[in-house]
């Protein structure tokens, strides 16, 4: 396991001080580790001895061999979706990949049991039920697609629920609305992208709650977050988002039973806004096919009548 996956699942057992120290590792991660053992204390507010102590709670035996641990990490996870592809080419046996493949996709999800801290998916599920002002949800390169998704969902549940496509572009007015008792969810998976980091820093300077979904590696990003979600990924030549998909209708799920008889009230007046949408596209769709369908001589009759 992932050293940052290890403290996210443990948070519960540190000390205060060594959650001081967790925390400066995790929202600068993997840097923070890479620089000497006195200046993330530093950078916590703690001391030296109390680094070595939740490394030492960790099972890592000195500072050096944590280092070394996350170089070996940097090594495998910021390789690029090519150099991933051809270190295992010629490796698979192209008739059990499919087998292979799927086998894979669900130890991602099942990943989520031991990725995702319980009291992290809790505070978010809660900052989402409790009536929030104004929801904003942003994505990256890929997952702007996913952010549509649980952006379209949440809105069936809770009010005022907006996706952002550029959200440093047109849409950077959204952002303007927020404020203390809104939401600001950011979804950023390597490669981090700049416009996730600024977004984040924004939605905070503005008082929202801002959470961020992001990948085993952790987003730049969560340094601006009060609620992290860490999904972990991996797949040939891309990652794989089925764990990412799988967390996102969770959180929605969890979202719609929190909110109890308002949520499924919610649900209810979209329901009746489809069948009216449905019911006219219907009558507009029939209108259509009596008019293609008409001898040319009707059609240019009623084009003439119209005129």
């Amino acid at each position: 396991m992932p050293i940052n996956d290890e403290i996210f699942a443990r948070m519960d057992e540190l000390s205060p001080a060594e959650k001081k120290v967790a925390r400066a590792l995790l929202s600068n991660y993997p840097s923070a580790g890479l620089d000497s053992a006195a200046r993330l204390a530093k950078s916590a507010g703690t001391s030296t001895p109390t680094v070595l102590r939740l490394l030492s709670r960790l099972g890592i035996g000195s500072y050096p061999a944590f280092q070394a641990l996350l170089r070996e990490e940097v090594a495998h996870y910021m390789s690029s979706p090519v150099s991933r592809t051809e270190q295992v080419r010629g490796l698979q046996d192209e008739k059990s990949l499919l087998s292979q493949a799927i086998r894979e996709r669900v130890a991602l999800v099942e990943a989520l049991e031991t990725q995702v801290p319980p009291s992290e998916f809790a505070r978010a599920v809660k900052a989402l039920a409790d009536r929030p002002k104004r929801v904003v949800i942003s994505g990256g390169y890929f997952t702007r697609y996913f952010a549509m998704l649980v952006a379209r969902q949440l809105d069936q549940v809770i009010h005022n629920v907006d996706f952002l496509s550029e959200p440093l572009g047109h849409d950077i007015g959204k952002y303007l609305g927020l404020g203390k008792g809104s939401v600001a969810i950011v979804l950023d998976f390597r490669r981090y992208e700049m416009a996730a980091f600024t977004a984040a820093q924004f939605a905070k300077a503005r008082g929202a709650t801002v959470i961020v979904i992001t990948d085993q590696g952790l987003s730049p990003a969560t340094s601006h977050a009060d609620i992290v979600l860490p999904v972990k990924v991996d797949g040939i030549p891309f990652d794989s988002d089925a764990g990412l998909l799988v967390l996102l209708e969770t959180l929605v799920e969890a979202v719609l039973l929190a909110t109890g008889d308002r949520g499924i009230e919610r649900m209810k007046e979209w329901e009746k806004s489809v069948q009216v949408m449905r019911a006219y596209g219907v009558q507009n769709h029939a209108r259509a096919v009596q008019v293609a369908t008409a001898a040319p001589e009707a059609r240019r009759g009623g084009g003439e009548q119209a005129s």
